[in-house]
């Protein structure tokens, strides 16, 4: 490897200035990231004579382009930044390096105390190590422009005077800001929060705009007669410009996954996970670190941070749990479906059931019962009472005014009479569209359709677009792309979506259609939707638009009732089960058709009762006055599997009352659906002996009877005893 002497040996490609706690210090620092092709494929004799020169002894310089050659490059760079802060009158001074991105990359981190003197510094660099490499010292002269340089202002990081918290993870950091917010509103606190939305106080936003970093912290603790702060902070603020606080009294880590990797040298899981622990390094030694005990990457964390570990996990028999408890520390888990609290010597505290918690959507989504957890477990690491927490965690529901873009359900129009769900979430991430398909799956009644507009921005990688894609087309029944045209970020439209489309195809979907816009994306997939669908939209840049339409079209927001009655008609159950279960206990007949009649009266409109109250009144032998009530439950759309049963026993009811060519009619119909059903046959057979076909009916019955036996002389004559039947249906 030969470096082109036409182009520079050193380069420095940034000084960036990170105001606070950030990824290399717990305190303000400069990163200066450096190109080297020059020192990278330089000979190993001369870099060995460089190693001696300089001071490295003992260093190895390692073969040209090699990794160790990339590691030796680090304490180069190392003994520049101390050599020039010596000279410069800097006799102690904070300096971590490590590699950059590529092999000839070095980032050089050191703490700053006067903003222009640090810059300086940062720019002296280069020419420095480019003296180096040539044979010369030129540290006096690099000196004195540093000392000549403006001392520049003094860090300003905040020091907050108020219980502040600080979020971060790659999913459920803003539903778990918002929640802890409201919950810090229930507790009687004047509260402020930032997060990628804007700042919002006491509930209203002031500055809208991505507020995640810094700027979001002074915002939040510069309101006047702020109480509690709410810090929602993301991998870009943490990495461009540093923590906008020099502490905190509580950190929360979601979740560590693959998300906007390959930017700004963030190239894998791992070093994203380094990231986000920063916000755990600075948690008060009194404080709590609140960090998701299900994530390997996160639970490490507890081992960098000062404050006591607060574990939150779906599972009370987690490792995580006991390793917390045995630490002096606290858990936050589900017990017996309630959200509890463990803490060791003390008996377990159940807050509240996870039914009564809208934001887990009746307990259907597992994130936002992870988040649920998260924001609770911090409200009580702040201090707030118990008794708010509990009302904030039943009160925070997720709609459009307390939770936008986040898991909001309605319940809309559907173009065959009926109705259809239609969720709105951000879902950026695989982790997020999991969590939206498992809603989805369980809000769908059975046999309908999941049909999703799939939309991402362009700041992701080849892999994670086709993994998307795979996902969508594994998980939903009809997929459209719904692109944001406003977050593109470098890519064209036509290659995102090639990506999504490679994902498809490997789920076995061929194609689909293209839209534009994320409202027109959910335009093209609401009119095929049919009752009991789900339609999902993949939404972030157009909000707005896609609320205001789906008002338009006479769509309603879901309230925690209506989830939970979606959530119990998806497992084929009803509302009113528990009471339907305790009308067939009853032993009387007549009794049990005036609690049938009773509890159809309260819903008149209720297929499900209809239907209830049409099977008492045929049990207790008032079969003509079942009729109509069968019927009425059919038209009102009774579903799955009452639909199939209500139809059998309508045929039959129709038969004792002397109607026996209608009953067969309808019965001939259900046979050919299902032509296995023995019970289907039987009362097929029944009515088309009442009809006087009574040799067809012994022909079907034994036709029936020879598919389901298996003894061996069914075995033995199955050709001939078939034979026969058909000759009974041709008599």
């Amino acid at each position: 490897m030969t470096h082109d002497p036409l182009d520079p040996a050193v380069i420095v490609a940034e000084v960036r200035i990170l105001e606070g706690p950030n990824l290399y210090f717990s305190k303000p620092a400069v990163k200066v990231t450096l190109a080297l092709p020059g020192y990278l494929d330089a000979d190993e004799p001369a870099m060995n004579d460089l190693a001696r020169r300089i001071g490295l002894r003992g260093s190895r310089a390692g073969a040209a382009g090699s990794e160790q050659r990339q590691r030796f490059l680090t304490r180069v760079v190392e003994r520049a930044v101390r050599r020039l802060a010596t000279s410069s009158g800097t006799s102690r001074l904070g300096v971590r390096c490590r590699p950059g991105s590529t092999p000839e990359e070095v980032v050089a981190a050191y703490v700053w105390r006067r903003r222009g003197r640090a810059r300086a510094l940062g720019h002296a660099l280069g020419p420095l190590l480019a003296g180096w490499l040539e044979g010369n010292d030129v540290t006096v002269e690099q000196s004195h422009e540093i000392t000549r340089a403006d001392p520049g202002e003094r860090p300003t990081v905040i020091t907050p005077s108020v219980p502040v918290a600080s979020v971060t993870g790659t999913n459920g950091k803003t539903t778990t800001t918002r929640l802890l917010g409201h919950i810090g509103m229930t507790a009687g606190l004047r509260t402020a929060w930032s997060s990628t939305d804007g700042v919002v106080v006491q509930g209203r936003m002031v500055e809208p705009g991505d507020y995640s970093g810094p700027a979001g912290s002074r915002a939040v603790l510069s309101s006047p007669g702020v109480q509690l702060g709410i810090l929602e902070t993301a991998r870009g603020g943490l990495l461009l410009k540093g923590m906008g606080v020099a502490a905190n009294d509580v950190s929360v880590v979601t979740n560590v996954s693959a998300d906007h990797l390959g930017l700004q040298g963030i190239d894998t899981v791992d070093q994203l996970a380094e990231v986000k622990a920063v916000i755990t390094k600075v948690t008060k030694s009194s404080g709590w670190a609140v960090l998701n005990g299900e994530d390997p990457r996160v639970w490490a964390m507890r081992l960098g941070t000062r404050a006591k570990p607060w574990v939150f996990t779906l599972r009370s028999d987690a490792p995580a749990v006991r390793e917390s408890l045995a630490a002096g520390g606290r858990a936050i888990t589900i017990l017996d479906g309630d959200i509890t609290v463990l803490a060791p010597g003390r008996e377990p505290d159940r807050l509240v059931s996870i039914l009564d918690v809208p934001v887990t959507l009746a307990g259907l989504s597992q994130h936002n019962l992870a988040n649920a957890l998260a924001a609770a477990a911090a409200a009580l690491g702040l201090g707030l009472p118990r008794d708010a927490v509990v009302e904030g965690l039943k009160t925070f529901a997720p709609d459009e005014r307390l939770n936008p873009g986040r898991m909001n359900t309605y319940t809309m129009p559907a173009a065959d009479g009926g109705s259809i769900t239609v969720i709105v979430d951000l879902a950026h991430n695989e982790a997020g569209l999991e969590a939206l398909m498992d809603v989805a799956h369980g809000l769908r009644v059975p046999g309908a359709l999941v049909h999703l507009g799939l939309g991402l921005a362009g700041d992701r990688t080849d892999d994670l677009l086709e993994s998307m894609g795979e996902i969508a087309g594994l998980r939903a029944d009809r997929v459209v792309a719904a692109h944001k045209a406003h977050y593109l970020r470098g890519r064209s439209m036509a290659d995102l979506e090639h990506h999504l489309r490679v994902g498809l195809a490997r789920a076995g979907v061929a194609d689909i259609e293209s839209c534009e816009t994320e409202l027109a994306g959910l335009q093209a997939l609401v009119p095929e939707a049919t009752d009991g669908d789900v339609v999902c939209l993949m939404c972030h840049s157009e909000r707005a638009e896609v609320s205001a339409w789906l008002a338009s079209q006479g769509a309603v927001p879901d309230t925690a009732a209506d989830i939970r009655r979606k959530v119990v008609a998806a497992r084929g159950e009803h509302d009113a089960e528990a009471a339907i279960a305790e009308l067939w206990d009853l032993a009387d007949p007549r009794a049990r058709v005036r609690a049938a009649r009773q509890l159809h009266a309260q819903h008149p409109k209720d297929a499900r009762l209809a239907y209830e109250h049409a099977s008492a009144l045929d049990a207790a032998g008032d079969e003509a006055e079942a009729i109509p009530l069968y019927q009425q439950a059919l038209d009102l759309g009774l579903r799955e599997p009452q639909r199939h049963r209500a139809r059998i026993q309508l045929a039959s009811s129709l038969r004792v009352v002397g109607k026996a060519e209608e009953s067969l009619q309808l019965l001939t119909e259900l046979a050919h659906e299902r032509p296995h059903s023995v019970a289907v046959t039987a009362f097929r057979a029944l009515a088309a002996a009442d009809c006087g076909r009574g040799d067809e009916a012994v022909a079907d019955l034994v036709d029936a009877l020879l598919h389901h036996a298996g003894d061996e002389d069914s075995l033995s004559y199955q050709r001939a005893l078939h034979a026969y039947a058909e000759e009974l249906r041709h008599r």
